[in-house]
């Protein structure tokens, strides 16, 4: 008798073992999901985002901040990579066009895009357009740029007009995340000094990094009093400001057409390899 009550709490102390650590798994498994919140990007189909801010940075930019479903959310987009936005041009007819948002995942609850409005730019109509409440039509993540922290020892970085967006996202993940210790050397050129995009928050960024980030500006019609480059970017700007062709460092490229095929001819020149360079 005495035997078989033994034999039933053995029995009675395994099942409660049991349960107790399924408890622990299952609470587990929902703490370390619960820290890693999905993202909201649908890759194949678009979603709406509502505007809840509009602020005019220049006669011709403006920055857009849309709401996610709640204030814990994430946008769910990897470094690097771009959304596609869908609107209407001034004719009604439906246009889409991919931005890089200046936010990252660890800026929750929220999105901001930073945009350029050119006067015949098809998409650039429908951002004019927005107002606050408006809903965006968004559909992500794309893009062929994969970044894990530390693959690269450096990055350079070439980038002209509203192609700041993806280096800008780029090098404040960098940046931002202390266990990473790549370091960053950006050219950003423009036509005039109204036209440099994010400058207060690049400056800040070399300000801050300053061991691991610098930014070197580049006009072609600078005021009077300017002690950045001038023109176009040349070869010498690159073999200056950028890390020269290794193994181990990568050159991103992101601006107007014209400013992308001469800037593949000045790093082809100067020694860099198919392997090295990526353009947005």
């Amino acid at each position: 008798m005495d035997l078989e009550f033994l034999h039933t709490l053995d029995a009675q102390i395994l099942g409660a073992v049991a349960v107790a650590i399924v408890a622990i798994v299952i609470g587990a498994v929902f703490l370390f999901s619960s820290k890693k919140p999905k993202g909201c990007l649908d890759p194949e189909n678009f979603k709406q985002f509502k505007l809840v801010k509009r602020v005019q940075l220049s006669h011709n930019v403006a920055k857009f901040t849309f709401a996610l479903p709640t204030p814990t959310s994430v946008l769910g987009l990897p470094i690097g990579q771009h959304i596609s936005c869908k609107g209407k041009d001034g004719q009604g007819e439906e246009v889409i066009k991919p931005y890089t948002p200046t936010t990252l995942d660890s800026d929750v609850g929220q999105f901001e895009l930073v945009i350029k409005m050119y006067p015949q730019g098809r998409m650039s109509h429908h951002f004019r357009e927005m107002q606050v409440g408006d809903y965006l039509a968004v559909k992500g993540p794309k893009g062929r740029f994969r970044y894990q922290p530390g693959q690269v020892k450096a990055f350079g970085m070439l980038a002209g007009g509203s192609g700041i967006t993806p280096m800008f996202q780029v090098a404040r993940s960098i940046l931002e995340n202390p266990n990473d210790k790549t370091k960053v050397h950006l050219i950003y050129a423009n036509v005039t000094y109204e036209d440099i995009l994010l400058k207060e928050e690049l400056d800040t960024l070399a300000e801050r990094y300053s061991s691991h980030f610098n930014v070197y500006y580049v006009l072609n019609q600078p005021p009077e009093t300017w002690d950045g480059g001038v023109g176009f970017v040349s070869k010498e700007m690159i073999q200056t400001y950028c890390p020269a062709p290794a193994p181990d460092i990568k050159i991103l490229r992101c601006g107007p057409p014209p400013m992308n095929k001469a800037m593949a001819a000045h790093l082809e020149a100067l020694g860099y390899a198919p392997e090295m360079l990526f353009q947005f």
